[in-house]
């Protein structure tokens, strides 16, 4: 039997965030987002559906947030969160931040760059799913491609 990596990385997803006999499932996540957001509130959707606990913020001042977590301006955007001493940046499909976890690699976090259309919590029915980076970064300002997606589809 072969199993996809997209499958495998999920398969990891759903064994790392079982709940335990408390309820609770792994660390918690805390995401800053602008109160007005829809998108926002869909990809907070998107990781609890995934098994992660996840804490809301709700900030007028995303700037000043993204400026105190060290985001680079090429990496920015909507929504920002912390989980396990990582920054997540953006739209980053659950099934990357649970590799990120596992993996454990040197760098300050992930980001997804923007808003690109079908990436988790920027659905658009009928529309063509966008090609978007998922991109490793340090605190000095460098990435590196952590994963590569078509919509909601792992490509690279």
């Amino acid at each position: 039997m072969s199993v996809s990596r997209r499958s495998f990385v999920a398969i990891l997803a759903g064994a790392a965030f079982a709940p335990s006999a408390n309820g609770q499932t792994g660390p918690e996540m805390i995401v800053y987002k602008d109160p007005n957001c829809g998108c926002c509130r869909a990809w907070v959707n998107h990781v609890r559906k995934a098994g992660f606990t996840v804490r809301v913020v709700e900030s007028d001042a995303m700037d000043m947030i993204k400026k105190q977590y060290g985001i680079p301006d090429a990496l920015a955007s909507c929504h920002t969160a912390e989980i396990s001493g990582y920054v997540i940046e953006g739209h980053v499909p659950a099934a990357e931040i649970a590799r990120l976890l596992k993996e454990r690699p040197a760098g300050k976090g992930l980001a997804v760059a923007g808003m690109p259309v079908n990436s988790p919590g920027m659905e658009v029915r009928g529309a063509a799913d966008e090609q978007y980076d998922v991109m490793l970064f340090s605190d000095v300002g460098q990435a590196k491609r952590f994963a590569v997606y078509r919509g909601a589809m792992l490509v690279g």
